[in-house]
């Protein structure tokens, strides 16, 4: 059995793509206590938020391959995570408004045999933003549950100039990182 220690439907989309049966699993993880200690960086972070929310799955379901991921959004060292209000949302997309920005998801695969773990970098260049753009998007409510308040798959799409690297890990899933971490635990 495989265990996607995530409540986020878009990750549960893309797992979808693999083609192998899976159980979601919303596991409760501290999230501000190990960003509170971790001192690596927004890859280190991203990768030990991932491991945190698979050891959780895995703890559940021993038996399991539990899979758990984490995106990270980051600016000039400042990390972006999901906006707690409107206020909030609207600084981080001032912030982001014509500028590069990167985006790191860790991904972290626990089974029988052990732990994997890996984080994958994107970097994001805004279109210069307008207050009005900032508003309309954030009335549409979709910037609450992403990190650095936007969803690049939605409507969010139009505030993009370019994209390096890999669209899936914005999108909060590297599915090539994914399958091949799966791989190394035999579970593909």
């Amino acid at each position: 059995m495989i265990v996607l220690a995530s409540a986020s439907p878009r990750r549960a989309e893309l797992f979808h793509s693999l083609g192998v049966p899976f159980t979601v699993f919303a596991p409760q993880v501290d999230e501000a206590r190990i960003a509170a200690v971790c001192t690596g960086g927004p890859a280190v972070l991203a990768e030990r938020l991932a491991a945190a929310k698979a050891q959780a799955a895995a703890d559940r379901f021993p038996d399991a391959v539990a899979v758990g991921a984490d995106t990270i959004v980051a600016l000039g060292g400042e990390v972006f995570g999901k906006p707690r209000s409107e206020q909030d949302a609207r600084r981080m997309l001032r912030a982001l408004s014509g500028r590069t920005h990167s985006v790191y998801t860790g991904v972290a695969v626990r089974g029988p045999p052990g732990a994997v773990s890996d984080c994958v970098r994107a970097d994001v260049t805004f279109l210069p933003l307008t207050d009005a753009q900032i508003g309309a998007y954030i009335a549409t409510g979709e910037p609450f549950d992403k990190a650095g308040g936007y969803g690049v798959q939605g409507p969010a799409r139009e505030f993009i100039r370019s994209i390096a690297g890999d669209y899936f890990c914005i999108v909060g899933l590297p599915m090539a990182k994914t399958a091949e971490l799966l791989r190394a635990q035999g579970a593909l």
